[in-house]
């Protein structure tokens, strides 16, 4: 090949990044996906003696098929995720089969855990061995809970001693943990060699690892010594030892440590990588901020759904499937909601004799229940950040309650306003105003209680607190305004 050949060969086309193109493409997707279903029924309804039209309509077909591959081809694999993961599970496998091989590795690595399993499903022996081989070990540690065995044991036969010790390593980590999500992929130098030495090692890598910020300065027994930012290698004298401008103030992380910390340590200290060590002080792997970011995205979904007493799922996952993960909090509402109907019952005899109690209760309850979520989600967050410890527990509640309590002066005076002007009763406003103060008072404090509690027990303290708040704001609040209606108003 000539000097001319290389410079007039086309570059490749830049593959998508834009998340709004990965929406566009998802519409054309869905466009394409139609089309071809409507020329699929068509192909059906024709008479068997209709040979020539039959032959057209599938020609159309392959078509609508090739452009549908050539679009997909033309996506970064996370958008080619993002498109699985927005598809019914039919639709979901006929793109699944156009997308190339060479990508199924990506892909599946990319998509969410229920789509994965599905897709891993639609794909034979052969075709799963062929885009996992290629995997680092890291990587093929992600996917291995959801690989067959058999498929897991022959990946593991082209590995090299090495990288099959990684593997077993890798899984055998809690999933939350820091070795879970490791990669070992990072560029490590003696500290007795010359930054000239280091560049032209450099130099001889194909490529460096990803969101390498800092080489690692290690002895022979692999401890690590020290760091050395490759923006400090850039700048420095070639002649100079490592061991004269390597850092040795920096953050490590253990294998066994929450991916949650290492997120938080990620965030308090604007890191790209941090190194990870055993208990001898020896670098074993790294973390890099893409690990992260997946970890805080996923901790960020987690804590929604738990909010609302929900288990991540598949949007289109079958009716049985969602029922069983829908149903058991919300008919513990139900139940919730039937005590706060039997506690506004028993007193039948007080909103009979001032009707216009059965329109304002529910303002108090439903106030009391965004004031106790407002102190939950502080908590919460407070708590999946470690900001929370038994010295300044209770402090934290004193200020919540004097902060609720303030506003809720400022409320129960709108709110008794409201009341007398509905009602004309001076009484019937200031029982409106107290019973205000107290219920949001009643959400402040399990909004601190509920998550602490259940963090204390090692439970998610996110898993279904709304649905425990909502209880005690509806039965308190109708049980608080209801009494003070029948001891002051009757």
């Amino acid at each position: 090949m000539t000097e001319a050949d290389i410079v007039q060969k086309p570059a490749a086309a830049p593959r998508r990044l834009d998340p709004e193109d990965a929406q566009h493409a998802l519409g054309e997707v869905q466009e394409l996906l139609r089309r071809q279903e409507l020329v699929a029924s068509l192909v059906h309804r024709q008479e068997e003696g209709d040979t020539r039209q039959n032959l057209v309509e599938q020609l159309v077909q392959r078509q609508h098929e090739a452009e549908l591959k050539a679009l997909v081809d033309g996506l970064h694999p996370s958008d080619i995720a993002f498109i699985l993961e927005s598809l019914p599970k039919d639709e979901r496998q006929a793109v699944w089969k156009l997308v190339s091989a060479e990508h199924d590795a990506d892909v599946l690595l990319e998509v969410e855990d229920w789509v994965r399993e599905s897709l891993i499903e639609a794909m034979d022996r052969q075709d799963l061995v062929a885009a996992t081989e290629n995997l680092d070990a890291d990587e093929l540690a992600d996917l291995a809970p959801d690989l067959p065995a058999d498929v897991v044991a022959e990946v593991q036969k082209g590995l090299t001693d090495e990288e099959r010790a990684q593997l077993l390593e890798a899984m055998g980590y809690p999933e939350d943990s820091v070795g879970a999500i490791m990669d070992f992929e990072m560029v490590r130098v003696r500290e007795d060699v010359t930054l000239e030495v280091v560049l032209r090692y450099l130099r001889r890598l194909h490529e460096l690892p990803d969101h390498t910020d800092q080489i690692f300065v290690v002895d022979r027994q692999d401890k690590l010594q020290g760091i050395l930012p490759l923006s400090t290698l850039l700048v420095s004298e070639p002649d100079i030892a490592v061991r004269d401008v390597m850092s040795t103030d920096y953050l490590t992380l253990a294998a066994l440590d929450s991916d949650a910390d290492a997120a938080g340590a990620f965030e308090r200290y604007d890191l790209v990588s941090a190194p990870v060590v055993d208990d001898q002080g020896r670098l074993i792997g790294r973390v890099t901020i893409a690990d992260v970011v997946d970890v805080m995205r996923e901790d960020s979904q987690e804590q929604a759904l738990s909010r609302a007493g929900l288990q991540e799922e598949d949007i289109f996952a079958p009716v049985a499937m969602a029922l069983r993960n829908r149903a058991p909090w919300l008919l513990f509402n139900l139940c919730t909601a039937a005590t706060a109907s039997f506690v506004a019952s028993r007193f039948e005899g007080t909103v009979s004799h001032i009707v216009i109690l059965a329109f304002l209760m529910s303002i108090v309850a439903g106030i009391g229940g965004n004031s106790g979520n407002q102190t939950m989600t502080m908590i919460i967050r407070a708590l999946a950040v470690g900001r929370i410890t038994g010295r300044n527990l209770w402090q934290l509640v004193k200020r919540e309650l004097l902060v609720t309590l303030l506003v809720g002066l400022c409320g129960s005076l709108v709110a008794a306003l409201f009341a007398w002007g509905i009602s004309g009763s001076v009484s019937i406003a200031l029982v409106m105003m107290a019973a205000m103060i107290c219920n949001m008072l009643v959400g402040a404090s399990f909004g601190v209680l509920v998550p602490m509690l259940r963090d204390r027990f090692g439970k998610d303290p996110a898993i279904g607190s709304s649905v425990l708040l909502t209880f005690a704001t509806d039965s308190l609040g109708f049980f608080i305004f209801l009494g003070l209606a029948t001891v002051f108003l009757l």
